[in-house]
């Protein structure tokens, strides 16, 4: 059995190749109302001028797998674990997630994700990186209410969403115009009363 556990790790400037190449993949570009190729120095301008102010929160999502040992009493020493012992852990990184506009007074901040693996689509990560991110910003940041923007037609964004505690605004959506045309925005939003916040012993995904 392999068990999955999604992890963050704060973002660093040593990750601006890595987040310019996710965010100019068409599948990622194509959800995003800022829809203009990223580049190395408009990213290192959100660093410094967002990011380390603490204007923007913002995480690099990481995925752990861990396989159970197949060697079996008798097999030869290649199979250097102990029988019926994990083997050596893997870790990849997939996404970044983040919370911005971040307003110490009124305490509210926008939240935004992206998975920039696509054969990491549809895993439940992005539930997970979702469930920890709001845990950041009630408990680490004493946030009050966050919400979040989505564009029409992604519609596996909004169960994902659902999912982490975000809740649709009823009546309240935008129309901005993209390279394919105009298109509506939709809001959601949540309080730390209404979203289940993330915690290890909850993030595990076992395969």
């Amino acid at each position: 059995m392999r068990v999955e556990t999604v992890y963050l790790r704060p973002i660093t400037e040593a990750d601006t190749a890595k987040i310019v190449a996710w965010r100019n993949k068409d599948f990622v570009r194509k959800n995003f109302i800022y829809q203009k190729p990223f580049t190395e120095e408009g990213h290192t301008a959100w660093l410094r001028e967002q990011v380390e102010p603490g204007h923007v929160a913002q995480f690099i999502i990481c995925v752990s797998t861990q396989e159970d040992c197949l060697r079996e009493p008798g097999d030869g020493p290649e199979k250097n674990c102990p029988p019926g012992e994990a083997c050596e852990k893997a870790h990849r990184e997939i996404g970044s997630v983040y919370l911005r506009d971040i307003d110490r007074e009124k305490k509210t901040a926008e939240y935004g994700v992206f998975i920039g693996e696509e054969d990491a689509l549809g895993r439940g990560y992005g539930t997970a990186a979702a469930r920890l991110m709001l845990a950041y910003g009630f408990e680490t940041l004493g946030l009050k209410k966050i919400f979040l923007r989505f564009l029409e037609g992604n519609t596996g964004a909004r169960k994902s969403y659902e999912k982490a505690g975000f809740q649709m605004i009823e009546g309240r959506r935008e129309t901005v115009g993209l390279e394919q045309g105009n298109a509506e925005v939709f809001f959601m939003e949540t309080e730390r009363s209404g979203c289940h916040l993330g915690k290890s012993s909850d993030l595990e995904v076992k395969i």
